[in-house]
């Protein structure tokens, strides 16, 4: 089954729809139980109230993607399984041991996995790119964890350094992540190699999300 890919004419598979909105699904329930957990490691009342509306906004958006799932005709549980051992293993083989870490996990790790969502969702027509588009809007969590993290670097000097090291590793972590969804569905793929056009589109997607990961490493204060 096919949908009109919005103004460009072509086509995408519903399937590929599925899978992408699947995806998205589980990676919020996984960010609605880590901004829950990482709450608790928050120095202030004021962090951990902070990130328990962020977790907040994340169990909606949950809501939101497996009710359009149900929309297209789709099982949500069924939608997002496929999913679950690869984004798992992520977050089982980055879990932050303090505060900061759990702050640069969710604006470097999360920020990079969102911008590589967000350019599939370019291929693909409204209303599921607007929905998209819109959960993977920064909730509130940049800011903030921009701030945290530069007061704690002024502060403690020393901490710099370790945390960009951790930064490093979680986009190694995030590109293996997105690897493993990838390969998962065909059909995400093929979305993918459509959408791009060939292989240099393809070195362009990956050059504008490395880009903003630079950015955003140094919006922290840490060299990426």
């Amino acid at each position: 089954m096919t949908e009109p890919a919005g103004s460009r004419g072509d086509t995408v598979d519903t399937r590929a729809v599925v899978d992408l909105l699947g995806v998205l699904a589980y990676a919020e329930l996984t960010a609605f139980d880590r901004l829950a957990e990482d709450a608790r490691l928050a120095p202030t009342l004021a962090g951990r109230a902070a990130l328990a509306r962020m977790a907040a906004a994340e169990i909606d958006h949950h809501t939101r993607l497996t009710a359009r799932l149900v929309e297209l005709g789709a099982d949500p549980t069924t939608a997002m399984t496929p999913f679950v051992a690869a984004l798992d293993a992520f977050h089982g083989s980055t879990r932050p041991r303090t505060w900061l870490e759990g702050l640069v996990k969710a604006y470097v790790g999360d920020g990079l996995a969102a911008d590589f969502y967000r350019e599939i969702a370019g291929f693909l027509p409204d209303p599921d790119r607007a929905l998209i588009l819109d959960v993977l809007a920064d909730t509130g969590h940049a800011d903030f964890a921009v701030r945290e993290v530069r007061a704690a670097i002024a502060a403690h000097r020393t901490v710099a350094g370790r945390l960009a090291l951790w930064g490093r590793r979680l986009v190694g972590e995030a590109i293996t992540q997105s690897q493993a969804v990838i390969a998962e569905r065909d059909e995400l793929a093929q979305l993918i190699m459509e959408g791009t056009g060939d292989l240099a589109g393809i070195g362009r997607l990956i050059d504008r999300i490395t880009d903003a990961h630079t950015e955003r490493m140094r919006a922290l204060g840490l060299n990426p």
